[in-house]
């Protein structure tokens, strides 16, 4: 029979742990319950192996929201809590996701709330996620709550994808571009270059151009590539710290046509993120921190905090938000009316709606926009490259002729 290791709290709220020998883990927790002790966590010790410490893994966003629609609909229909957990868990494919379910459901057949089983599980669920569970279950509306949830969490899906799908081309045909560009300049040019020498004749500016090019590349193939390497390395801890993500986002922003995308993004998940919020009773400064947590750009994160201390101070939202230069003078706009009529999650609404269209159209006619440029770059690149290297040896044949 297994044993499981396990935490928890006494009546009193002292901290107790110890050794359970039980056949399952939800027997182990059920007869440790019988104690009158909370169990905080649970696992079982047979199962531990120190040397191979668990990845950590977020669950994607996507069985987040398949998972708040089924939660949604089985409350509506009338099921216990802790019921529609056991079901959401015994059906969930994705291992560690059943296991949080799992987990979640213990803590709330324990007496812990749906917010603070949550809570203990970020990999799932966020800040959003958890504060609007909380609101829902205080205004006993869990079953609404959720539905928003998870229509929420499938906006914020699509729009992504339809980020992805926009920059995906450009990344892919810029990525096979570089390696024809680098599989012709180590292999085909040095034939050339072999040829050119043998005849010892006065080459192109061009042609001279490629062949160094080509040395370049056949010389300091693997230093260049190390550097690559490196530089993305630091690159990439740069941006984890906040001014080096504050000024690579901001400069991201002004790209030109790409910028432009990623500006009505950023617009349409802060609409959409905070009126979910103050439509399911969340307080607007928490709405507000929570939102420019979840904005993906750390110069729309800075600007949101910005508002959010005006607004502790007592300001109105629609002030210091135009104030911050950052988001459309219409967005402004309605965000005003929408507050001076009271009807400011409505307004976020309809304003989140107009930008996710506004996505749709921009990242269709990025695609088609890019296509042509693509393959004009890329054709022009290789037509350089095969003028200089055919220009000397029209030169020879005529000479020869």
């Amino acid at each position: 029979m297994p044993s499981f290791v396990w935490k928890g709290r006494s009546r009193n709220g002292q901290s107790v742990n110890g050794v359970e020998i039980a056949d399952t883990r939800d027997a182990a927790a059920a007869a440790i319950r019988r104690r009158q002790i909370q169990v905080t966590s649970i696992r079982e010790k047979n199962r531990e192996i120190p040397l191979l410490p668990r990845i950590s893994r977020k669950v994607k966003e996507k069985r987040i929201a398949i998972f708040t629609r089924q939660f949604s609909v089985m409350l509506d229909a009338g099921l216990p809590l802790v019921q529609c957990l056991e079901i959401l868990g015994g059906q969930e494919e994705n291992r560690t996701f059943r296991e949080i379910i799992k987990a979640t459901r213990g803590d709330v057949e324990s007496g812990a709330s749906m917010a603070d089983a949550m809570r203990k599980h970020p990999r799932a669920f966020d800040n959003l996620f958890v504060n609007m569970v909380a609101a829902g279950e205080a205004g006993g509306i869990l079953d609404v709550i959720l539905r928003r949830l998870s229509t929420y969490i499938e906006k914020s899906v699509k729009l992504k994808s339809q980020v992805k799908s926009a920059l995906i081309y450009p990344i892919t045909v810029t990525l096979i571009a570089v390696m024809v560009v680098y599989i012709i300049l180590r292999f085909v040019i040095p034939t050339f270059t072999q040829l050119f020498a043998s005849v010892n004749a006065e080459l192109p500016f061009i042609t001279r151009v490629v062949t160094g090019a080509s040395n370049i590349v056949g010389d300091y193939s693997l230093p260049l590539i190390i550097a690559c390497v490196i530089g993305g390395v630091l690159l990439s801890r740069w941006y984890k710290t906040h001014i080096g993500r504050r000024a690579i986002d901001g400069l991201m922003l002004k790209i030109p046509i790409i910028g432009m995308l990623l500006r009505k993004v950023a617009v349409a998940r802060f609409c959409r993120t905070l009126s979910t919020l103050t439509s399911s009773g969340v307080p607007i400064l928490d709405g507000l921190e929570i939102t420019a947590k979840t904005a993906g750009n750390a110069v729309i994160e800075d600007a949101v905090m910005a508002v959010r201390k005006n607004v502790e101070e007592g300001k109105t939202i629609s002030e210091p938000l135009g104030e911050t230069k950052v988001f459309p003078p219409m967005v402004v706009q309605m965000i005003n009316v929408g507050e001076q009529t009271g009807a400011l999650d409505q307004m976020l609404s309809k304003i989140a709606d107009f930008y996710e269209d506004e996505v749709d159209t921009a990242v269709s006619g990025l695609m088609k926009l890019i296509e042509p440029i693509m393959i004009t770059v890329l054709g022009t690149i290789i037509g350089f490259i095969v003028t200089a290297m055919y220009l000397p040896l029209y030169s020879f044949l005529t000479f020869i002729s």
